[in-house]
């Protein structure tokens, strides 16, 4: 039996021939990756190992993007305790607040994410790198120390599902649609510990920006990664972005996969998750009441990239936010922050009644910049509307797509741009 994509990856990256699902291995790491949450624990662990340095400087990277810029003296002395270790261990990949972004968004960004890594992070949506053709995935604090340490992380080589994509999507359906279609199919843990494989012709239908979404909800559906074979598209962005060599790996036509699925894109349709779990789907034609809404939240590390701005952009432009809406626009890094802007995008939000972040996490986990309070509704683009995600336990979230999210802050409850006037 031969191996999928995620499978050889490993394999090389353990020195071995051939792994097969539910082996243990040891494999050698390509980056390392914290925040201003996880990183403190990680430091600390890694004292308590009294090991000489990281293992390779180069390796790493340390990007304070949820409480950044600082919102209280505790995320202060947090940042602290990673900005010291950085200069201590001199991390070329530390981003400080004015060269930072959300950590899934900048990685790629910068180049340091390519084609055949293995990348651990010490955040749950590491798999996001999965659509440049890498194996990445998140880790606890502990196994970011000792990957920092050794440059080496155990893993269990998970199976896969294959998801074979045809088509080409309509209008108004994205990534972010595609993905939540598919976790309304298989469910939260339907892709448990398991490689989420998409492939087929309906690929190069998808924008980069559409697959670093899909990617990185891959832990919605409890995958141990999600990834993405290595076209054209991907070639070019890291050519763009990256002077890293990359390694291309494709799967072996009689590789073993536990499910296969195929999804027609021309059928799917805008989709909402509904409160409290990402599987929890309707399509917008299945909402038959008024959901009526108090906030908007566009951005984030699955839908703040320069293509979900533009979206949101068009469908906002020339129109007006509801009376009393909060609409919340976050670009996910400095560079998508000045692209939009030279673009006039920002322009576009505040004109239509938006207010425009610096590049944080922030209210996606509840953090700051857009807290709900008890009985309030919000739709966000952001990845996941468990019970107290944003703020109080009795709020509610609806994630959505930029372009359902732009059109909602409009009408005040959930709308697509196709019901616009």
């Amino acid at each position: 039996m031969g191996m999928t994509m995620t499978q050889k990856i490993l394999a090389a990256h353990a020195g071995l021939e051939k792994v097969e699902a539910g082996q243990l291995i040891e494999a050698n790491l390509d980056l390392v990756l914290g925040n201003d949450i996880t990183s403190p624990v990680a430091i600390k662990e890694m004292e308590k190992m009294k090991v000489d340095g990281v293992f390779d400087k180069d390796k790493i990277a340390l990007v304070p993007d949820h409480f950044v810029p600082n919102k209280d003296i505790k995320s202060a002395e947090h940042c602290k305790c990673v900005r010291e270790f950085a200069y201590r261990n001199e991390i070329t990949n530390y981003f400080e607040v004015g060269e930072m972004g959300i950590e899934h968004a900048l990685l790629p960004e910068k180049g340091l994410t390519v084609a055949g890594d293995v990348i651990i992070g010490a955040d749950s949506h590491t798999c996001t790198y999965g659509a440049l053709g890498a194996f990445s995935t998140g880790v606890g604090s502990t196994d970011m120390a000792a990957g920092m340490a050794t440059g080496k992380a155990w893993f269990k080589v998970p199976s896969a599902i294959k998801f074979n994509l045809v088509g080409k999507p309509s209008e108004w359906v994205s990534g972010k649609d595609v993905i939540l279609h598919i976790i309304g199919m298989i469910g939260v843990d339907g892709a448990l510990y398991k490689s989420m494989e998409f492939v087929g012709e309906g690929v190069k239908n998808l924008t980069m920006d559409d697959r670093f979404t899909i990617a990185n909800m891959a832990i919605e559906a409890g995958g141990k990664n999600g990834i993405f074979p290595v076209d054209d598209l991907a070639i070019t962005y890291m050519k763009e972005h990256s002077d890293r060599t990359y390694t291309v790996y494709e799967a072996d036509e009689d590789a073993d996969y536990d499910e296969e699925y195929t999804i027609d894109l021309s059928t799917l349709r805008p989709t909402i998750a509904f409160p409290h779990l990402p599987e929890n789907t309707k399509t917008i034609d299945e909402i038959t009441e008024d959901i009526k809404i108090d906030q908007v939240v566009i951005g984030s590390c699955t839908n703040g990239r320069i293509d979900d701005m533009r979206i949101a952009a068009k469908v906002l432009k020339g129109r007006h936010v509801a009376k009393g809406m909060r609409c919340i626009v976050i670009p996910a890094t400095q560079a998508i922050y000045m692209q939009a802007m030279e673009e006039g995008l920002l322009k576009i939000f505040i004109e239509a009644g938006a207010v425009v972040s610096t590049p944080t996490c922030g209210p996606c986990l509840g953090g700051y910049m857009g807290i709900l309070a008890q009985g309030e509704r919000c739709v966000s683009t952001t990845n996941r509307n468990f019970v107290g995600r944003m703020g109080h336990v009795e709020s509610e979230i609806y994630l959505a797509s930029p372009a359902v999210a732009a059109a909602s802050a409009i009408t005040g409850k959930i709308s697509c741009p196709c019901q616009l006037n």
